[in-house]
């Protein structure tokens, strides 16, 4: 089989068009850790879109709560991700690791979320929030 330069831009065409009708899903993948150091990682989160990592308190009900972290996520796959927390956070408590838009503030680059508001408000996926619930260690 020969190879022209024509078969190799076709095939990149195709494989773009692949990937790009393929994206990744929302999702974050967390898992329980120290916050001794007062901050809360996730290892793995994509974003459809430039948002944010937000840490609300919970409980075994895992309804979200009152918010005590967030970092800034680029679209796409973020590794690692850090919150710094804006409260006390101790051994036993469960965190919502949850993403939420850039969308519907006052300025963009600024979380305005408040609990229940619209503003930098979470991503749902067929009504479900994008989450993952930890424990403090």
């Amino acid at each position: 089989m020969k190879i022209t330069t024509l078969t190799i831009a076709a095939t990149m065409l195709s494989t773009a068009a692949f990937a790009a009708g393929h994206a990744m899903a929302p999702m974050v993948m967390g898992a329980d850790q120290s916050v001794a150091n007062g901050i809360v990682s996730a290892e793995k989160v994509v974003a459809g879109e430039n948002g944010w990592l937000v840490v609300h308190r919970t409980d075994a009900e895992k309804k979200p709560g009152p918010v005590v972290g967030y970092a800034p996520l680029r679209e796409g796959e973020n590794i690692d991700v850090a919150a710094i927390l804006t409260e006390d956070v101790m051994p036993g408590d469960m965190l919502m690791l949850m993403v939420h838009a850039e969308m519907g503030g006052m300025a963009t680059g600024i979380f305005e979320y408040t609990l229940g508001a619209k503003e930098d408000g979470p991503i749902r996926i067929d009504g479900n929030l994008v989450m993952s619930v930890i424990t403090a260690q």
